[in-house]
This record gives C-alpha cells, sequence and structure tokens, in this order.
C-alpha cells in the first residue's frame, strides 16, 4: 500500500486521522462522545455540536487533553437554520471539514396509538430532517474538495420494528435510506457515506428501557454477545469508516449490535 507521496503505508496507518477535521453532532454525551473521542484519538481534530454548553465544554477539554484542537459549538439542530449555521462555523474553522459524525437524535416512547403529533415531530425532525440538513450542507464542501466521510448513525430499528417507537423507527429507517442514496450520488466525487447502526446500548437513551427489568432482560436474552453495548464498543466502527481504511466502502450498514439482528 502507498500514499499519495508514493512511501509505503502499514495497515494500521490506513485508520490515522491527523491533519483531519471531524464535525460531530451530539457530541457531549453518551454514544456520540465516546465515538468523537475516539476519532480525537486516531488523530482527528473535532468540531462538536451539541446543545448543553456545559457538557459540551467537558467534552473540548477531553478532546484537548488528547493533544487535539477542538471547537465547541452549542445548537440545538431541531431548529431551522442551525444546521447551516453549524456546518459554517466548522467548515470556516480550519478550512475544511473531512469527516460528519452525524450523530444528534432523540427518542420517545409510547404506543403507537398514543403518539402525538409533538412528539412525532420532534423526533423525525432531529433525527432525520435536521441529519439530513447537516449532511448535504457537508457534503456540499467535500465533493468541492473531491474527498470527505459522511457517517451517519441508524439503529437496529433502521430494520427492525421494535414496540412503542414508531417515529424514532421511522426516522431511524428514513436515515438508512438517505445513506444509500446520497452514497449512491456522491461515490464518483470521493465522498463516501456510510451508517453505523448500534444494537442496545447503556446510556442516557435507553434509560427506561433499562428500568423495565422484563425488557432489559428480554433484549439480553437475545443478544448472542450476553451483554448490552457500551458506547466505547463504537469506537473501531468510526474509525474505520472515517479513514482512509474504508476508502471502498460506501453506502453500506454496519451493525454493531452483539449479534441483536441475527438472534431470532
Amino acid at each position: 500500500m502507498h500514499n499519495p507521496t508514493g512511501h509505503a503505508m502499514s495497515a494500521l496507518d490506513l485508520f490515522r486521522l491527523d491533519g483531519k477535521v471531524a464535525l460531530v453532532t451530539g457530541a457531549s454525551r453518551g454514544l456520540g462522545r465516546a465515538m468523537g473521542l475516539a476519532l480525537a484519538e486516531a488523530g482527528a481534530d473535532v468540531a462538536a455540536v451539541g446543545r448543553d454548553p456545559t457538557t459540551l465544554g467537558r467534552f473540548a477539554e477531553d478532546v484537548r487533553s488528547l493533544g487535539r484542537d477542538c471547537l465547541a459549538l452549542a445548537a440545538d439542530l431541531g431548529e431551522r437554520g442551525a444546521a447551516l449555521r453549524v456546518v459554517a462555523e466548522a467548515s470556516a474553522w480550519k478550512g475544511h471539514v473531512d469527516v460528519l459524525l452525524n450523530n444528534a437524535g432523540t427518542v420517545a416512547r409510547a404506543s403507537v396509538l398514543e403518539v402525538t403529533d409533538d412528539e412525532w415531530d420532534q423526533v423525525v425532525g432531529l433525527n432525520l430532517n435536521a441529519a439530513f440538513r447537516v449532511a448535504q450542507a457537508t457534503a456540499r464542501g467535500m465533493a468541492a474538495q473531491g474527498s470527505g466521510k459522511i457517517i451517519n448513525i441508524g439503529s437496529v430499528n433502521s430494520v427492525l420494528g421494535a414496540k412503542n417507537v414508531v417515529p424514532y423507527a421511522a426516522s431511524k429507517g428514513g436515515i438508512l435510506q438517505v445513506t444509500r442514496a446520497m452514497a449512491n450520488e456522491l461515490g464518483a466525487s470521493g465522498v463516501q457515506v456510510n451508517c453505523i447502526l448500534p444494537g442496545y446500548f447503556d446510556t442516557d437513551l435507553t434509560q427506561a428501557l433499562r428500568d423495565d427489568a422484563e425488557r432489559y432482560e428480554q433484549i439480553l436474552a437475545r443478544t448472542p454477545a450476553g451483554r448490552w453495548g457500551r458506547p466505547d464498543d463504537l469506537a473501531g466502527a468510526v474509525v474505520f469508516l472515517a479513514s482512509g481504511a474504508s476508502d471502498y466502502v460506501t453506502g453500506t450498514a454496519l451493525a454493531v449490535d452483539g449479534g441483536f439482528m441475527i438472534s431470532a
């Protein structure tokens, strides 16, 4: 293997992100925090988006402690116009964005017979509409520079139909199709678009499930790995999809679910 200068590269060098800028949404906690720190550990500077300035500030401090630079962008991506603003600020920061980790999301848990219009609008508005706007705006710059990595965060519910989360399942199914369609259009421009499908992870977003002893045990029993996921379990997948190691991988959905989707 050789880099553009003709020098031989090791397999591990393919995973380095030195000199790259990663835009990470939903960076201040949970899966986004763990994946954002993994990108920094691999060498990327991080433009981090989150709603809470306090937790976002802590994330920025942790990135800087790894020897990388961090730009903290407090924003509610559910607000129209926020996506364009954060992408513009991230792009101006270092002059380029090389990786988008499109992670910001939310969930509302209710029976399909009881989901309200506001719950539907909030979940689909952030998980699908805002995620697409961020991806579209970032893709424009990436296509112009002839390279880039867009990593959308779906869910096992991009494919499966879990109970009591219809808006979430709809939004995550949609983001999987956004991934495939964008990859199809952008492949020739040097931009790869992929999707990670996390299974059931120990985060704030799943607190209600973990508090439900019966549901918790059902999920655990169906997971071949025999445990719920930890945020750090996503580190390898996100670095792979952000790096040169995945230059010929696009439009794919990578399940990181302990085998949940293949279990009967």
